[in-house]
């Protein structure tokens, strides 16, 4: 039972992955990869970008960024893509010594409670998202770009 649950979730995963990463967006692409010069495509390839690249190459390179905004820098319009990330968080926690649960008792089967004045401490991990880069464009070229790992 349980492997039919998951065998949806593996080929949803496989097809929605297949354009995330460059070549798999090279390969749906292919008409806008040829047309790039053999630098840009290099780069492309590796998954880099650099000044002067068009928004095309760069989403073949990078994927589609969180977040595209507009703006003016010194009289100058400008779009900005951010691309985030996620970082684990771990933390401790103390769990309450109460919950549910489903067990045998006496020999026979069935949902019940229980409750103990001692509780439990545990680890969990939490995922925080954070800008892993950004990438502005003016005159629809690469003007400056920044990537980073989270710390």
């Amino acid at each position: 039972m349980k492997t039919l649950l998951i065998l949806p979730l593996l080929a949803f995963l496989a097809v929605s992955c297949s354009s995330s990463t460059p070549t798999g967006r090279i390969e749906k692409n292919s008409q806008i990869f040829n047309d790039l010069s053999a630098r840009h495509q290099a780069l492309v390839e590796s998954g880099k970008i650099e000044d002067g690249m068009r928004p095309d190459a760069v989403y073949l390179a990078w994927g589609n960024p969180a977040a595209k905004t507009e703006g003016q820098d010194r009289g100058r319009t400008f779009e900005k893509w951010t691309y985030t990330g996620i970082t684990p968080v771990y933390h401790q926690s103390i769990y309450g010594g109460h919950g549910f649960g489903y067990g045998s008792r006496y020999g026979r089967y069935g949902h019940g409670r229980g409750f103990s004045p001692y509780g439990s401490f545990g680890t969990e991990v939490s995922y925080v998202p954070y800008r892993s880069a950004w990438v502005k464009f003016q005159n629809g070229r690469v003007e400056s770009w920044q990537r980073g790992k989270a710390e």
